[in-house]
């Protein structure tokens, strides 16, 4: 298993299909039906490319099967915080232990910008990534209402002080 910063040369369509295998496993029951149906496999391949954050993609025997985004908070209150605005895994890989290297290395890589203090954004529903998050030391910290496909969701921000 290999981690490391996207390159140009990636296929950002094999990584864009993680996100949208990952949506509509992980999001079913919670966001519209209609609305992960519509999302295509490629739907992601554009934004990554075009990305400044730090993008990360987890790799096993050659395949795609993970991977994360990291910035500079977004939200202005955070001013000061790195974030972890994205981890995806193919939903095979799930509960399997690739999930925790892959946090890591996002959490070290902000580390290496000089970030203490981390967050990173849940939906409120999403108890298997909620769960996943507070066995490593997120906790939640507030909540925002954001609307996904139509409907209003809660997503619950976790937040991870003191990291050097």
């Amino acid at each position: 298993m290999e981690i490391r910063k996207v390159l140009p040369t990636d296929d950002f369509v094999a990584i864009s299909r993680i996100y949208a295998s990952s949506w509509r496993v992980a999001y079913k029951g919670i966001v519209s039906q209609k609305f992960l149906d519509e999302r295509s496999d490629d739907r992601w391949a554009d934004i990554l490319r075009n990305s400044t954050n730090d993008n990360f993609v987890m790799i096993q025997n050659g395949e795609y099967i993970g991977t994360s985004g990291v910035c500079p908070a977004r939200d202005e209150k955070m001013n000061g915080w790195g974030e972890i605005s994205s981890i995806y895994l193919l939903p095979e890989y799930y509960g399997k232990g690739f999930g925790k290297p892959l946090l890591e290395n996002s959490i070290s890589a902000l580390v290496e910008k000089g970030y203490t203090k981390i967050y990173l954004w849940v939906l409120e529903k999403n108890i298997m990534a909620r769960k996943f998050y507070e066995k490593n030391g997120f906790l939640p910290y507030d909540s925002a209402v954001i609307n996904i496909g139509g409907d209003d969701l809660t997503e619950v921000r976790y937040i991870l002080e003191g990291k050097q």
